[in-house]
């Protein structure tokens, strides 16, 4: 049966399509015009500041990946064999962490971990020194409280993944705490670490804001940090490209090994039944999970609990009624809200594409399937930084560069929370075409009919938490905003990298406050919505 969709599904593919190359490709086309000369690989091993540079990113990269998933190993495990009403509520404690404004979560990782912060006064009351955060060992801490949590939902999943026969066996053959962790735990923990590895590495890789904040100098400068001083602060053109070039070949080669060796559960037969565990841990051993549990939820809410305890103490009724304040965060919510709104259309449009190839992005690998679903992942072989700083040189040459500065700003969000926005609405479209196509084929159902009674019932959750975490990326994005920000263009986190700047630590906890109350509202929206059950039609 044929698809009377499929004709204005592929234009509005190819619109999209279109417009991403433009943007994207364009941006840094323009960046080497710029340069002046054509950028060479062995310039980067030549320069001696552009080789630490790149050494620097791959050193923190790697070892924030490492001390993740080292820490999120025992802490997915202690999870998984927990048997108590609150684990649900710490799986959701560790999706805050993705949801936190990175600026704001570098802030509350000075408050805990720096020189005048709680741990600090520990040590100082102990007879010890007290810790300095700026540097590489601010850079770790701070990733790896961003990216343990995530790793741990990652590893937790898998565990959850294994079928329950093989729980029952284990309990039937009564298996012992490290039986059980050698023939069932850690072959799924096995099959999961390199994605997650490779995920975690590669949002490190692409660090900018926690670098900006924490690096603390030329000795701890990642490429991204590099391009933005380079373009403000030296204005160099072609070193920039350089830089350009050395992060997406990066980059792209993390994002190749992480769909190439991204290891997944093996198809085991099963009969379906609900994963529920019958082992019996020692004592020792439950003792053992409580303290991981005690320690890692620690170490996450600690940053928060400082937001809010320092948040609270600054003059906030002063702040919101600061007219720098109130345009910030209305710029900030326009912002959020016509980027997200931007990224849901293109990501549609590239999926009714995709759909009209018959390729379809089911959230697996093969979402690359097409160039539809593959230019909607561009974003994550070409970073934020690399868009605007080639947008940025190329609108210098037009006039005042700063009077595009809202457009480029809300586009280059849209475009980095793309790749979240298709992998949030991609399956369930995927699953309603696979379901309904022949019926709404015979049905003779087809355009705005069609979307109305067929897809609509089944995308609307997925697009209310798509355009929530899309606002909630862009409400807490520094990046873009700091390459185009000026006086007459201020975000709220711009503003708190100001006030920060300027040592007004109570106005940026306050500011850091209200930021991460928005975000991490939006994200409860969005988790929430992940709950509802799909229409049936």
């Amino acid at each position: 049966i044929g698809n009377p969709d499929a004709g204005w599904k592929l234009a509005a593919g190819l619109a999209a399509l279109a417009l991403l190359a433009v943007f994207v490709l364009g941006a840094f086309a323009v960046l080497l015009a710029l340069a002046g000369t054509r950028p060479d690989a062995g310039a980067l091993l030549a320069d001696p500041y552009l080789r630490s540079v790149v050494v620097f990113t791959l050193q923190q990269a790697s070892l924030s990946a490492a001390l993740s998933i080292a820490g999120a190993i025992p802490l997915a495990l202690a999870l998984h064999r927990a048997r108590f009403r609150g684990r649900e509520a710490i799986l959701r404690l560790c999706l805050m962490p993705q949801a936190l404004p990175v600026l704001v979560g570098a802030l509350a990782i000075v408050a805990v971990w720096g020189r005048s912060g709680i741990v600090s006064d520990g040590l100082a009351a102990l007879g010890l020194p007290r810790l300095d955060v700026y540097g590489l060992t601010g850079i770790l801490i701070a990733h790896v409280f961003f990216n343990l949590p995530l790793a741990t939902r990652l590893l937790v999943a898998a565990l959850d993944a294994v079928p329950a026969e093989r729980w029952k066996l284990a309990a039937g053959l009564s298996f012992g705490v490290r039986a059980t962790f050698r023939t069932i735990e850690w072959p799924a923990l096995r099959g999961a670490l390199p994605g997650a590895a490779s995920l975690v590495f590669m949002l490190c890789i692409t660090s900018f804001t926690l670098v900006l904040v924490l690096g603390g100098g030329p000795g701890a400068t990642t490429l991204e940090v590099a391009i933005y001083q380079a373009l403000r602060y030296d204005f160099s053109p072609g070193r920039a490209a350089l830089l350009g070039l050395a992060q997406i070949a990066l980059t792209a080669l993390v994002l190749f090994a992480l769909f190439r060796f991204g290891g997944t559960l093996d198809g085991a037969a099963t009969l379906g039944q609900r994963a529920v565990r019958y082992d019996r841990p020692s004592r020792g051993a439950r003792l053992a999970s409580s303290a991981t549990l005690v320690l890692g939820l620690g170490f996450i809410a600690a940053p928060f609990a400082a937001i809010l305890l320092r948040g609270l103490d600054a003059d906030l009724l002063r702040l919101v009624g600061e007219t720098t304040v109130q345009r910030a965060a209305v710029t900030s919510a326009v912002l959020a809200v016509a980027s997200a709104t931007l990224s849901l259309l293109l990501s549609t449009a590239l999926l009714f594409g995709s759909a009209a190839l018959g390729a379809g992005s089911n959230g697996d690998r093969r979402a690359f399937g097409s160039p539809f679903d593959l230019a909607g992942s561009l974003v994550l072989v070409v970073p934020p930084i690399v868009l605007g700083a080639g947008w940025f040189l190329a609108l210098r040459g037009t006039g005042d560069v700063f009077a595009a500065a809202p457009v480029m700003v809300a586009v280059t969000n849209a475009v980095m929370a793309m790749p979240f926005v298709m992998r949030i609405i991609g399956p369930p479209m995927a699953q309603a075409a696979l379901r309904h196509d022949r019926l709404a084929a015979s049905l003779a159902l087809s355009g705005l009919s069609r979307l109305r009674h067929v897809d609509w019932p089944a995308l609307k959750y997925p697009v209310r938490l798509a355009l929530a975490f899309a606002m909630a990326l862009s409400l807490g994005d520094l990046g873009a905003a700091a390459l185009f920000g000026n006086q007459d263009f201020v975000t709220l986190p711009l503003l708190l990298h100001q006030r920060m700047g300027s040592y007004r630590t109570a106005d940026a906890a306050g500011l850091a406050l209200l930021l991460g109350a928005l975000s991490l509202a939006l994200m409860a929206m969005a988790e929430r919505g992940t709950g509802r059950p799909e229409a049936q039609t």
